[in-house]
């Protein structure tokens, strides 16, 4: 469960004040303790960056995966992905900040973002994915592998299932796959792996 951390700040004084141990996000001038990923959430994380990384070296995208990464969204929040697959060239070209901070403030320096949701799904299904969709980031995927919550999402009967967000005209497209289904993505468009191989981490 999230804790938040009251007092108001901007993002700048986010950066500053954060500890350096644990994980911290920024919502909407609320700093937030986020939860310790359980071992399942780690290696369902790990496992995607992993055959996304393969992905890039296979087709010789100018992607990279990067271990850390915070994306600000206006001047109050900043969110830390499970994953994210940024674009070389407009991270060199346009943001200034990556070097220093390992920070991403443009839309179109980003190819995918993944959220692996454990308790926190609200804050994936609709703030994370209403900023994400604003800033332009072309896809984004909740991989929810427990399924317990949040039926207008997901579906019914719940059960595991991950959404692809495909960005057409400036609005998310939603696409569920469960099971031994194989994800569709547009980023990676020969990618061969099912939802149960995301949820198992292989």
């Amino acid at each position: 469960m999230t804790q938040a951390i009251s007092k108001l700040r901007s993002f700048d004084e986010f950066l500053e004040g954060k500890p350096e141990n644990g994980r911290y996000e920024l919502h909407n001038g609320v700093m937030v303790e986020m939860p310790n990923p359980t071992g399942k959430h780690s290696a369902s994380a790990g496992f995607q960056a992993i055959e996304l990384g393969l992905e890039i070296r296979r087709l010789q995208f100018p992607y990279f995966i990067p271990k850390e990464c915070t994306i600000k969204f206006k001047d109050n929040s900043g969110y830390d992905p499970d994953v994210i697959v940024l674009d070389k060239q407009p991270v060199e070209a346009n943001e200034s900040r990556w070097e220093t901070e390992s920070v991403i403030t443009q839309g179109n320096s980003v190819k995918l973002v993944i959220e692996v949701v454990s308790t926190n799904w609200c804050d994936n299904y609709a703030h994370k994915m209403i900023d994400y969709e604003a800033l332009g980031i072309p896809e984004y995927w909740i991989v929810y592998y427990l399924g317990l919550g949040g039926s207008r999402y997901i579906g019914y009967p719940k059960q595991p299932t991950l959404s692809v967000y495909k960005l057409v005209d400036g609005e998310y497209q939603i696409k569920l796959f469960r099971g031994e289904e194989r994800i569709e993505s547009a980023v990676f468009p020969e990618l061969n792996l099912t939802a149960k191989q995301i949820f198992n981490g292989g």
